[in-house]
């Protein structure tokens, strides 16, 4: 019985929170995480990743969160949400998910199931997970190929989809894949997200889900690779991309990609664990990492823009240089710092001695000086800077205004790089 489902999310992440707070809606839900600063804010009804309201939070009844073991023993519906990052080679950084499986073989019992959500290679799921638990749990797994009557426990995918920073296409408006280990599995999933997420599609085969997700983002990181090259061309005959890209858009079927920064936890990692599966089976990829490597250059290119362009311009003193960053975290409206291009900038200009101060309204703090070494700027000086970087275009920062982020520079430096093109004005000496 459906009714009688116990769901446990593991990982209260970008993803994890907001399945968890829509479940504890429906279910008696559990989440789980190792963080135990993100398990008493969220006790607090405080979600620090700003995705959920105080008052979202409080809706789910059912909802529980912990980092205590004990209290997911009894759970029978096991949601894996945790990261899966690479490692500095770029090859697939397992081991968080490793650490889920481990977690989960030391309460999973016969017929429960276990869900993953995390990105994953084709095939990752059933070649890695699934034996984990089994080797570390003592319990098979049950799969159309497995005999009749064996007792075991389930397992299936529905890949993640959550656009940090988004607010239309949030968790229950976007359509769900859903996969499982056998179709009667599979109804049962299916069903059971079918209580939060109205569009569901089911698939065939665990390996189809996965393929579908990996295959989203770096068609995604692709395409936004073909914009930045462009943009790269177009800059070299001094001609004006986002006008290139308005004129474009007039065609029906042209597609309304931006040049940009391309960081964070999906984009940025999915093309490199589609290249390790199809290197492990004899497959030399072209294409999927021909787009890595442009856009894994774009911070290079951006940083040697505005090197070049202080030690050219003749109105700014090169021994007293003072740099405003607008924006740190790695897209718009999100205060998720992680693989943040914009780091990759300070980095480099940075070693020039620069004065650099950088803003951003939405990134915690704390997690800024883990990266940076040092706080974020509260309040900006006007008449102050010699150039002023709107790297990443929140909504705050849009608000203060063209006038506003001129009135920054100092009187004979009036000088803006505006990366995502969000403003016109004579001011702005370069655009992506």
């Amino acid at each position: 019985m459906i009714e009688k489902t116990k769901i446990c999310i593991i990982g209260l992440g970008y993803v994890g929170m907001p399945l968890a707070v829509e479940f504890g809606k429906k279910f008696q839900t559990i989440g789980y995480d190792i963080d135990v600063n993100r398990i008493s804010q969220i006790k607090k009804f405080n979600d620090t990743n700003d995705q959920l309201s105080k008052l979202e939070i409080k809706k789910s009844h059912k909802l529980i969160v912990t980092n205590n073991i004990k209290s997911i023993r009894d759970c029978n519906f096991y949601i894996v949400t945790v990261p899966t990052p690479v490692k500095k080679n770029h090859s697939p950084n397992l081991q968080p998910l490793k650490n889920a499986c481990k977690l989960i073989s030391k309460v999973i019992q016969i017929n429960d199931i276990v869900v993953f959500e995390s990105t994953v290679y084709p095939g990752l799921t059933e070649e890695i997970c699934i034996p984990f638990i089994e080797k570390h749990s003592k319990i098979k797994s049950i799969n159309t190929h497995s005999p009749k009557n064996v007792k075991g426990f389930y397992y299936g995918y529905s890949p993640e989809r959550i656009n940090p920073g988004d607010r239309k296409k949030t968790l229950t408006n976007i359509v769900k894949l859903t996969s499982g280990s056998t179709p009667k599995i599979l109804q049962k999933i299916d069903k059971i997200y079918k209580k939060i997420i109205p569009n569901t599609f089911p698939v065939n085969s665990v390996k189809i889900a996965e393929t579908a997700k990996v295959i989203e983002n770096s068609q995604r990181d692709i395409n936004i690779a073909f914009m930045n090259e462009l943009s790269i061309l177009c800059n070299k005959l001094d001609i004006p991309t986002s006008e290139v890209l308005e004129a474009s858009r007039t065609k029906w079927n042209f597609l309304d990609f931006k040049p940009g920064l391309v960081g964070g936890h999906c984009i940025s990692v999915d093309p490199y664990y589609l290249a390790f599966k199809a290197k492990k089976i004899g497959i030399n990829t072209r294409v999927i990492l021909s787009g890595r490597k442009i856009n894994d250059r774009m911070s290079d290119y951006v940083s040697n823009k505005i090197i070049k362009f202080l030690i050219k311009n003749k109105k700014i003193d090169n021994k007293k240089i003072k740099i405003l960053i607008l924006g740190a975290a790695f897209k718009e409206n999100c205060p998720d710092l992680r693989n943040s291009q914009i780091h990759n900038i300070y980095k480099k200009i940075s070693k020039k001695k620069y004065n650099i101060d950088i803003y951003d309204p939405l990134v915690s703090k704390t997690d800024f000086e883990k990266i940076y070494g040092f706080e974020p700027i509260k309040k900006i000086n006007k008449n102050f800077y010699d150039l002023v970087i709107i790297a990443v275009p929140h909504k705050k920062i849009l608000n203060f205004g063209i006038n506003y982020i001129i009135s920054l520079c100092k009187d004979e430096s009036k000088f803006i790089f505006d990366l995502k093109s969000s403003f016109k004005s004579k001011y702005i000496k370069f655009s992506l």
